[in-house]
Order: C-alpha cells, then structure tokens, then sequence
C-alpha cells in the first residue's frame, strides 16, 4: 500500500469495514431474538466479559447496555479467575466476547459459570469454536477478513462486535419502552440531561411569586415587581385564579398613552389572559414559546391557578442551551 495516500487507505479500511457489517447483518438471525428475549426476562445484570480488544468493546458494550435500561457491568476475566467471579450472581447472564471463540481465559471460567446455572451468550467468529459450543446463546460475526492489511489486528471484528452490541443495546431499548426522559436519567450531568430538564425544576414559587389583584393600586404592584425582581407581577382574581400579567414592558406602554402609574389600578394596564405553561412541559418547551412571543415572563398554572414562574433568566443559568 505505498503507493497509496493516506486517505486512500483510509477509504479502503472504511470501505471493507462496512462490507464486514454487512456480512454481520446478513448473518443475523433467531439466536439474536433468543438473546434479547434471554436478557429481558432476567432480573439480574448483563456481565460482559472479554480479553484484550474484545474485552475494550465488551466495556463499551456493558456501557451502553447500562445507560439505556439494562443493568450490565464489566468482568475482566483474567481477575475473573483470581476471584472476581464472586461478582456474578445466580440471576445474572454472561456476555462472552472473543473473535476466535477460543481465548484461554474465557474458557478457564465457562465451565464454573455454567455450573452456577447462569446462562451464557457469546459473540464470535468462529461457529464451532468452544466458547461457541459452550454457549446456551451463540451470536455470529460473519467476518472474512480483518481491514488490517496484514489480516492480524482486529479491525473488522472489533467494529462488527461493537455494532453487534449497539443492536442488541437499542432492541432491548425500544422492547423496554425506555424513553429520552429515562435516559437523562441516566445522565443527570450531561447535556442531554439537561436538555430534558422540566419546569418544575427551575420555577419560581411560594413567597417568590410577585402576587396581585387587579384592584391593586398600580404604584403598589410597581413596589411588589421591584422587590421580587422578576420585571412582571401574576394578576389573580378573588378565586385565586390567574387572570393577567404585568410587565416592565405593560408598564412602559401604559405610560406611553398617557397613563399614570399614581392614579390607576393594576387591570388598567394589565395583559389579560396571558400566555401560561404548566410544570410537567420541558424548559426548552417553555424557552420556544418565550422566543415566539417575545417574552420573558412565563407564568406556571395548575387548575387556572398560578403555582410557578419561569424567567428567561432562569432558562439560561439552566445550561439548556
């Protein structure tokens, strides 16, 4: 290949490595459906198991099985041998990656597994190799060749384990019924997480909330915007339900016509039946809805009642965006 640029051999990796996943794909069949089955009745966890390359993939695996609904963790299974064993339980199932099916470490602890009753899904390439043999579950890699020029480091394999792995990952996923939202669960910190963060968790409420009622003399509801500080005071009526809002904005247009903030009441220059959200919807819900009206006040109602409120501000400390 040195006649060849960069970027060609590159290509040429890439190129075969997709032939390998569709040879994968083409060698996908009921054990697959057995296997997701398998794990979906089991009350314990995915242990994912393997040497060297397949044991990087196997830790990504059990990584993503993880965070998408399926408790799963990592076993190395040289320490495995030396008594991490203990860390398998009866209800558990193994997952046991190895390209030749025949890596020593994996077979030394099969047989103990097996005889804990566990069950046992391998991935290989070879059909009849002893850890495929072994298995109650046997997933085929179909794979040729590796993109290695010299056949020897896994690259085919390594990729088609992993994609192997993101399919069983997603159809346990979707036969879940697991949601964006148990995702973030799963990610609390991330950005994801974030993005999927409710009103309710941001909100203004209780004492915060600037109260008052549309016969309140304007001078004074001016006072309650100015010490709550959110720029806007909730109207609500006798029944304590939300019947306007007042803004720095109404304020400033109320004025503008000639009003007189000494000598009016609230309802005078109040917006009256105002945009509102409620506490379950996303903060990037409530975020487009400030940007199409062109706001930055948004009231949260519960049974026509004001139990919240949301500022612009409030979005953008959030880290939403």
């Amino acid at each position: 290949m040195k006649d060849k640029s960069p970027s060609q051999i590159g290509k040429k990796v890439l190129e075969e490595e997709r032939n390998a996943l569709q040879k994968t794909l083409s060698a996908l069949d009921n054990n697959f459906d057995k296997a997701v089955e398998l794990i979906l009745n089991t009350k314990g966890k995915v242990v994912v198991t393997g040497m060297g390359k397949s044991g990087l993939v196997g830790k990504k695996i059990a990584a993503t099985l993880a965070s998408t609904g399926t408790p799963s963790f990592f076993l190395h299974p040289a320490e495995a041998i030396h008594g991490d064993l203990g860390m398998i339980s009866k209800e558990d199932i193994v997952l046991a990656i190895s390209n030749s099916g025949e890596t020593p470490e994996l077979l030394a602890i099969i047989p103990t597994i097996k005889r804990w009753g566990n069950k046992v899904i391998s991935i290989t390439n070879n059909k009849n190799s002893t850890l495929a043999k072994e298995s109650d579950i046997h997933l085929y890699l179909n794979i040729e060749r590796e993109a290695c020029p010299l056949n020897l480091a896994p690259t085919s394999s390594s990729t088609a384990t992993l994609a192997l792995g993101d399919a069983l990952a997603v159809a346990l996923l979707e036969m879940r019924g697991f949601t964006a939202e148990d995702f973030a669960r799963f990610h609390p910190g991330g950005s994801l997480g974030r993005k999927l963060m409710r009103v309710s968790e941001i909100m203004h409420r209780g004492e915060e909330l600037p109260v008052v009622h549309p016969e309140t003399e304007l001078k004074e509801t001016v006072i309650v915007m100015s010490e709550k500080g959110f720029g806007a005071a909730l109207i609500i009526n006798k029944d304590g339900d939300l019947t306007g809002i007042i803004t720095d904005g109404d304020l400033r247009r109320f004025i503008k016509k000639g009003g007189s903030i000494d000598r009016s009441l609230t309802e005078e220059a109040m917006t009256v039946n105002p945009k509102y959200i409620n506490k379950d919807i996303l903060v990037v819900e409530a975020l487009e809805i400030m940007e199409r009206y062109n706001i930055t006040v948004l009231p949260v109602v519960e049974d026509k009642k004001p139990v919240g409120l949301v500022h612009l501000h409030d979005i953008l400390k959030s880290g939403v965006i």
